[in-house]
């Protein structure tokens, strides 16, 4: 399995430099990890952050030396394996290790499946879809509302806002 980590946004001045949406903690962690790859790991990007301004992280690439080829890399993911990252600290979870997970309420009754982990900048949110439905609902990814997270068992207990109704 390979992780999401960025995402080339722009070429960044005349000498071959790109802007990156990174999506590490502290964005120029993006460059701890060694050397990334596009979406079909064709190609590997070795990453040397020079700055991080309110756009992205400002960085240079391995083989990228002018404007040029900087411009053409715009929109590419960069990658890296699973198995490089390190472990989740105790009570906290890489998004993608979340979803798929089965969503069941406090009896143990599925209710639906977390098919993404959102965050409109207020914290994150577990999109699910519910059981027999088209529709997703987001669930603040908290406490209150998701009171577990059962990795081994494959499965997340959430809270539904709002009124219940009995089944």
């Amino acid at each position: 399995m390979r992780v999401l980590l960025g995402r080339i946004a722009a070429a960044h001045g005349i000498r071959g430099e790109v802007v990156i949406h990174a999506y590490t903690e502290p964005p120029e962690n993006i460059a701890a990890y060694g050397p990334l790859t596009d979406r079909s790991g064709a190609r590997v990007f070795a990453i040397e952050c020079q700055r991080v301004t309110a756009k992205g992280v400002v960085a240079r690439l391995t083989g990228v030396g002018d404007r040029s080829a900087a411009a053409t890399l715009k929109g590419t993911d960069l990658y890296i394996a699973r198995d490089r990252l390190p472990p989740a600290a105790e009570g906290e979870f890489y998004h993608w290790d979340l979803v798929g997970l089965a969503a069941v309420n406090a009896e143990g009754r599925c209710i639906g499946e977390i098919v993404a982990v959102q965050n409109y900048g207020a914290g994150d949110l577990l999109e699910v879809r519910l059981a027999g439905a088209a529709t997703t609902q987001l669930i603040p990814f908290n406490e209150a509302f998701v009171p577990q997270v059962d990795l081994t068992e494959k499965r997340v207990v959430i809270v539904l806002p709002g009124p219940q109704e009995e089944t």
